[in-house]
């Protein structure tokens, strides 16, 4: 909750003194893949794939064309898998244990120069509210309603908050490749509290991590 606060109080901070140009806003659509896996919930682990696709609008703070806020809604395929390589034909390996969120980010965005096609960077706070849960081929203890004997259940946190980072390339400010990094700050499930004495890191915080790449098109 302290992290929540404090980004926002920053992306208010920014917000408030950028000299923001509500009427120069564009618009576009966003779509791309992910690769995404929770650290210290399942065993064994593996990676999710997914993806994601929605809207952004890219809204100008400064007078060159340089730097922006980038607000975005999209649809966000997360989660893990148990497709560990080094587990294969042990129980839960096929296990799919997929996360789908609609997730706000809300980026600062910045080109590296005011040229037409150049590079940017961004980053900013990620919100999102989890819309459905799907497990599949899980052990017991790892499903939505869980294990009752050990009171131990696999059931998502229905909001996830994080920080994402991104690096991409723009095409003449119109069509743009990025990759991104998202970091969960928050637990995603808070049921996954197994024997320590079999997994000590079933103590520790289960964080939701995310690569995406991703095409959008900016409208003129």
């Amino acid at each position: 909750m302290k992290k929540l606060i404090v980004s926002s109080a920053l992306l208010a901070t920014v917000l408030v003194s950028a000299q923001i140009d509500f009427s120069s806003t564009r618009y576009g659509i966003t779509a791309g893949g992910t690769y995404s896996r929770v650290t210290n919930a399942h065993s064994p682990s593996g990676a999710r794939y997914s993806g994601f696709g929605g809207f952004l609008a890219l809204i100008p703070i400064d007078s060159n064309d340089q730097f922006y806020i980038q607000p975005q809604i999209e649809y966000l395929g997360a989660g893990e898998s148990g497709k560990d390589k080094e587990a294969k034909g042990k129980n839960g390996y096929d296990a799919v244990y997929a996360n789908n969120y609609i997730s706000v980010p809300i980026y600062f965005k910045g080109f590296f120069s005011e040229a037409e096609s150049e590079f940017f960077a961004m980053a900013g706070p990620r919100f999102s509210y989890l819309i459905n849960q799907k497990v599949t081929d899980a052990p017991l203890r790892y499903t939505v309603e869980g294990d009752p004997a050990t009171g131990i259940n696999g059931k998502a946190a229905s909001f996830n908050f994080g920080l994402s980072f991104g690096l991409g390339f723009s095409f003449k400010r119109q069509l743009e490749l990025a990759v991104r990094y998202d970091l969960g700050l928050t637990d995603t499930y808070k049921g996954l509290k197994a024997d320590l004495g079999a997994d000590p890191n079933s103590a520790k915080n289960k964080s939701e991590q995310i690569i995406s790449v991703g095409l959008s098109y900016i409208l003129q």
